[in-house]
């Protein structure tokens, strides 16, 4: 399941070169984020690194992620 989860997230998510990455590559480069849980105002954020090399990446990733409709 978590590879079928993995090559999904990457065809909807992820563009460019990253869309062929290995899982290892993916690990070591998206996964492996400098960021910080923050909680504030009964929510919980993510607060990713600006300094981080793939930031931009991984925000534009998630973005895209959460435009889609959640199922009812």
């Amino acid at each position: 399941m978590a590879c079928e989860l993995l090559a999904w997230m990457q065809m909807l998510a992820l563009e460019g070169k990253a869309r062929c990455y290995e899982p290892k590559r993916l690990r070591l480069r998206l996964f492996a984020v400098a960021a910080r849980l923050v909680r504030g105002g009964r929510r919980l954020r993510l607060r990713i690194a600006a300094r981080w090399p793939r930031a931009g990446q991984l925000v534009a990733a998630i973005t895209r992620l959460q435009a889609f409709p959640t199922p009812t």
